[in-house]
Order: C-alpha cells, then sequence, then structure tokens
C-alpha cells in the first residue's frame, strides 16, 4: 500500500518558506526540532531550504546577522548529521510601516536567490502603501515574493488586485498546504484560481512545527498539487 508519509517532490528541489531557527520567531523549539523537520524535507525530495524566519519590529525584530548565525548552525548540524539538504537563509518581512522606512535607508534586507526578497502583510486589510514598497523594492533591484496570498481575506474578495500584484512584477508563493484546504476553504480556492491562471511562481511549505510538515505531506498527494507540475514555478532555480 502507498505511504503518503514518503511521497516525493523532486521537481520541487527548494522550499524557500520555512521557520526553522528556534527561538527568534514562533517557528520550531529546537535545533533537534529543525533537523528531524529537515530530515523528513530531505525524505520528500528537497535538496535545499531556504529558511525564512519573521522580521516583524514589534514581535520578531531580527536582524540579517541573527538569522545568519542560525543558518551555520544548521547548516553544521546538518552536517552532522550526514543529511543531503542544505539551508540558506532569508526571511520574512511584514510590509508595515517600519519596513516601509526601512526603504531607502541603506539598511540590509536579507535577500536569497536572484535578489528576491519574501513580503508578507496583514491578513484583513491590504496595507494602503504596498503598491509603493513593492516600486521601492523593485527600484532598489529587488524581486518581491508575496507569500501565502491565498490566505489574505482582501485577495479572496478581490481577484482582480491578484492580477493587478502580478502585473506590477509581484511573484507569488502559495502555501503548499493551502492546496488541502487547511488554512480554509478560502484560501484553497484562490489557491486554485493562481494556478489554473497560471499565476504562481512559487511553493512554499511555510513549516513552522511538525504538525504544518504533516500537512504538507497529506497536500503532496492532491490534485491540485499535481496540477502544479504544470506551472511555470521557480523553485528549482534557486
Amino acid at each position: 500500500m502507498f505511504n503518503w508519509h514518503r511521497p516525493k517532490t523532486n521537481f520541487l528541489q527548494t522550499d524557500l518558506h520555512s521557520h526553522l531557527i528556534p527561538g527568534i520567531d514562533d517557528g520550531v523549539n529546537s535545533w533537534e526540532e529543525a533537523i528531524d523537520i529537515l530530515r523528513q524535507l530531505s525524505e520528500l525530495g528537497y535538496k535545499k531550504v531556504v529558511t525564512t524566519p519573521h522580521i516583524i519590529q514589534s514581535y520578531y525584530p531580527n536582524t540579517p546577522n541573527q538569522i545568519r548565525e542560525g543558518v551555520v548552525k544548521l547548516n553544521q548540524l546538518i552536517k552532522n548529521e550526514n543529511l543531503p539538504i542544505t539551508i540558506e537563509g532569508g526571511a520574512e518581512y511584514l510590509v508595515d510601516e517600519h519596513f516601509r522606512n526601512k526603504l531607502g535607508q541603506d539598511e540590509e534586507l536579507l535577500t536569497f536567490g536572484d535578489n528576491y526578497i519574501l513580503i508578507e502583510t496583514p491578513f484583513m486589510n491590504k496595507p494602503a502603501f504596498l503598491d509603493d514598497v513593492i516600486f521601492s523594492l523593485q527600484s532598489d533591484g529587488l524581486k518581491p515574493i508575496l507569500a501565502h496570498p491565498e490566505r489574505y481575506t482582501y485577495l479572496q474578495n478581490d481577484f482582480e488586485e491578484v492580477k493587478k500584484l502580478v502585473d506590477n512584477g509581484t511573484l507569488l508563493q502559495i502555501n503548499i498546504s493551502s492546496l488541502i484546504g487547511y488554512y480554509s476553504k478560502e484560501a484553497k480556492r484562490l489557491a486554485g484560481e493562481l494556478i489554473k491562471y497560471n499565476l504562481v511562481s512559487f511553493l512554499g511549505s511555510d513549516i513552522h512545527n511538525q504538525k504544518h510538515l504533516t500537512q504538507v505531506q497529506k497536500s503532496i498527494n492532491s490534485k491540485l498539487f499535481q496540477k502544479c507540475r504544470q506551472l511555470d514555478l521557480l523553485n528549482s532555480s534557486l
């Protein structure tokens, strides 16, 4: 009998959204948990993980150096365990006033791959300055990726706004677990629409803990996940 705990996701190669450095955000609680999750991601076929701790000034005021230090330790633990996977550092920046004020101030922003930067917004309302932030990032040569757009209620109710973001050069990353309705039926519906119209550039796990990993394992068998094989995804280019 097929065991859904050990499917393969080789066509992705790289995961670009996770929270695997303990003690700096709402992700894993220990280094042991992080390594166990990385071991299971390797078994799923991943070769690389870009871990992206939150940077939210009022809750998780992390810095690029803090994240890099965590990545160095994770890579050493990976080496000690002989795991065939590597990890790199990124961040998930909340688009708020503090982040907006960082732009143009010569302050380092943590990017990965081809100058990609992962951003998120509040779930209920679009920030009034989101378009300006995206333009500023692009003007600095960065390529903004909007994390889990399917989960934002302001986009669930306005598909034209989604298309506007894509037309403006924003790349979209949907969460794999959204494909089975883990977050909500509305999130699954919008994820399906984004896949249907080939508006997705990346799939991400958004793993914070073992529970999230279990949902990813389940999602890999979903019809929507299989449809993603036909998308022009950029995961493997990272």
